[in-house]
């Protein structure tokens, strides 16, 4: 069942175009979309080419901030807060990190949950073979646009004595800034940045540790070492790694935009 927007693509467009679906319905889609991504294969597996999607909301505005996701006219999420990703919120045990898409061009649809009919942004993107990507929405403070932030994943697995960690910078507020990694409590006047000058709207390469606990803090880039305690700007106070697995450590804004600034982890593989 890891396979959404597969062979019964058409027919649940088709239902979902002729105004009959309700959420309630939507529950019942979403409920079969997505299953563990280690699943065998079932009868309803796609025949042809397919990459994995996930979505993530971090739109900032109240008013906006609860969506519904529809992904090629499919529920693909329902109720969608800030911070939610999708399809891993769906009820278990359809919790997958990501749903399995035919490749080619796709249109991701975002619809105000309290009504609708009001769209608050429509996302395209290109589904590739073998490819993982994640689907962020970004934006809408202030009534300003609600925008998108694509990523491509690496999900392939490290040894179960390592882990993978990569940054996506996504706080317009924060500006550039130098990531540490340390366990947590360690002095930043000794400690080394592991990733520098990381700008807002990227992604960083993937960084390799051992498994443990982990904090993780960015302080303005360039900051001085005696500076940096009193600089820290985004504090992830604890983070556990275990080996063998792939996470996002994802650098936000507050709910409704601006401070306080935020970090929060998402689980790839």
């Amino acid at each position: 069942m890891t396979h959404f927007l597969t062979r019964s693509l058409t027919r649940r467009v088709r239902v979902a175009r002729s105004g009959r679906s309700t959420l309630a319905a939507a529950a019942a889609v979403l409920a079969l979309a997505a299953c563990g991504t280690t699943d065998a294969a079932d009868p309803f597996s796609p025949t042809g080419e397919t990459g994995r999607v996930r979505f993530v909301s971090l739109i900032t505005d109240t008013t906006r901030g609860r969506v519904n996701a529809i992904l090629e006219g499919v529920p693909f999420g329902v109720n969608l807060t800030y911070t939610q990703s999708t399809p891993a919120t769906l009820p278990a045990p359809n919790t997958a990190n990501y749903s399995a898409i035919y490749t080619g061009n796709r249109t991701l649809v975002l619809k105000r949950t309290a009504d609708t009919n009001t769209v608050v942004a429509t996302i395209p993107f290109t589904v590739a073979a073998n490819q993982d990507r994640t689907i962020y929405a970004i934006g809408g403070a202030a009534g300003t646009a609600v925008t998108s932030y694509l990523t491509t994943d690496d999900n392939t697995l490290p040894s179960a004595t390592q882990v993978k960690v990569r940054v996506v910078h996504l706080s317009p507020t924060a500006g550039a800034v130098d990531v540490f990694v340390t366990a947590p409590g360690a002095d930043l006047a000794t400690a080394t940045p592991v990733l520098s000058n990381v700008a807002y709207q990227v992604a960083s390469p993937y960084l390799t540790v051992v498994p443990g606990t982990y904090q993780v803090r960015t302080v303005p880039a360039g900051t001085a070492p005696a500076a940096r305690a009193a600089a820290v700007n985004i504090n992830l106070a604890s983070l556990a790694l275990a080996g063998g697995t792939v996470r996002t450590v994802v650098a936000a804004d507050n709910s409704t935009g601006g401070a306080p600034l935020r970090a929060f982890a998402l689980s790839d593989r």
